[in-house]
Formats: structure tokens, C-alpha cells, sequence
């Protein structure tokens, strides 16, 4: 995997490159894009609809972001196996989504078996498609605490995968820019580059307004509240999870 240190080069619109960008509609995935535009890379937006609960949402606010960051293209692919396969409370209502526990090291009701591997594969299918050098992903440290398709060897162990399975003139790198990162890391990377978090949505259980309870709306919440920068987006509960150490 080439370095995912995040950097701040000159971008030039003649000698752009391109990159594909799994682009869910959440903050991690905003940010990956506002990254790979910093790089230099023309952004190719892909966002997938794999049965869960707050697609509707995701994908508006995935639409709303290709427009900010003038994406080349936007596509939307449905991967509905993912939630035929189920075993998920993303995809399964028979399952209840948890409540918020960010002390857990355990594999979370929430992980989508595999998901990242079929995601990484139709963006590198994208990719090579429309000859881009890059595919960027959102993940970060607190993701592969619990969910295992989000460790660093995986991503490098993926682009073994590409460098395998596509053509020899092919050369995509898999970029997880924020991999060693925190949420609040990326929060604050985010604020400084102005990405337009109000157009963004994390929490798995509410299309309007966020739960505010369950993972995905803790750890952003924090993230906020760690850096003292108000969350645009609307909570039904916004209860404060900052770390003590930051005294907010």
C-alpha cells in the first residue's frame, strides 16, 4: 500500500489524475474525498446501496458531496446480496442496532460480513474502468477495532489482490488516507479543508434527524466535541461523549 500520509499538494487541473472514491455519504467517506482532491485527483464518486436502514439518506447526502467536490462522475451500484446474506442489524430488522458502547473491543452488531472486500472490489472495478490511479477509502482506527475489514492489513493485502487481478498496464494503489487516524483526527483534518459536514450522515438507525445513541452517532459526536466545533447535522439526542481529558 503507497503512503496514505495526507497531504496538501498544488492541484493542477492539466495534469490531473483520477481516483475513484467509495463515497457512503458519512463524514469518514467526505473527508477521504476532500483528501484525494487535495492530492491533485480528479474524484469519480462511487456510492453503493446494500439494504441499509438509512440508504435514502446516505445517498442524498452521497450525491450532495460528488456536487461540492465537482466529481467527474457519480454512480450508484446496489449490492442487495449483502443484505439477502444478512447477519448484520445494518441490513436485518430482525436485529436491533446497539446502543452506543465506545469502550468495546468487541465485533460490533453492526458489521456487515465482508463488506469493505465487496465495496473495494466494484470501486476497483470502476477504477480501471475509467483509468484511474487511486481508489480512497474512509477508514480508520476505531473502525478496525471492530470491524475487521478495516485493519491496515487488509488494505494491503487488497492491493496485492489488484496488482493480481487486473491488467499488467493497470496500476490502482488502495488509499485509506486516515487509517492510523481517530474520528476526531479526521474531524478536525475535515473542518480545516471545509468539508460540508451539514451534507453528511452517519447514524444507522434514522434517516431524520440522528439517533445521537448508537455507534456511528457517538463516535461523531465526539469527534465534534473533542475539536469544540458544533455538529451541523440534527440529533434527536446529542448527549456528550467528549473525552474527559479535553474538558468539553
Amino acid at each position: 500500500m503507497t503512503d496514505t500520509t495526507p497531504t496538501d499538494p498544488t492541484t493542477d487541473e492539466s495534469t490531473a489524475k483520477r481516483a475513484a472514491v467509495l463515497l457512503s455519504g458519512g463524514m469518514d467517506s467526505a473527508t477521504a474525498a476532500a483528501e484525494a482532491r487535495e492530492r491533485g485527483y480528479e474524484l469519480y464518486a462511487l456510492h453503493t446501496s446494500y439494504g441499509q436502514r438509512t440508504e435514502d439518506r446516505e445517498l442524498e447526502c452521497a450525491r450532495r458531496l460528488a456536487d461540492e467536490f465537482d466529481a467527474a462522475d457519480f454512480l450508484r451500484i446496489e449490492t442487495g446480496h449483502l443484505s439477502a446474506i444478512g447477519a448484520s442489524s445494518l441490513t436485518d430488522d430482525e436485529m436491533a442496532v446497539d446502543d452506543a458502547d465506545l469502550e468495546s473491543d468487541e465485533i460490533p452488531s453492526s458489521y456487515v460480513p465482508f463488506r469493505n472486500a465487496n465495496l473495494l472490489s466494484m470501486a476497483v472495478s470502476y477504477a480501471e474502468a475509467n483509468d484511474c490511479e487511486a481508489v480512497f477509502i474512509g477508514a480508520h482506527s476505531e473502525d478496525f477495532s471492530g470491524y475487521p475489514d478495516c485493519r491496515p492489513d487488509f488494505f494491503e493485502a487488497f492491493e496485492r489482490v489488484v496488482d493480481v487481478g487486473t491488467r499488467p498496464e493497470t496500476e490502482i494503489s488502495i488509499e485509506a488516507p486516515f487509517v492510523d487516524w481517530s474520528k476526531t483526527d479526521i474531524a478536525e483534518c475535515g473542518v480545516e479543508h471545509g468539508v460540508p459536514y451539514e451534507y453528511t450522515w452517519s447514524c444507522y438507525r434514522e434517516n431524520e434527524p440522528a439517533c445521537g445513541t448508537c455507534d456511528a452517532c457517538a463516535f461523531r459526536l465526539q469527534a465534534f466535541q473533542n475539536i469544540g466545533v458544533r455538529d451541523p447535522i440534527e440529533y434527536a439526542e446529542r448527549p456528550s461523549y467528549a473525552d474527559e481529558t479535553d474538558g468539553l
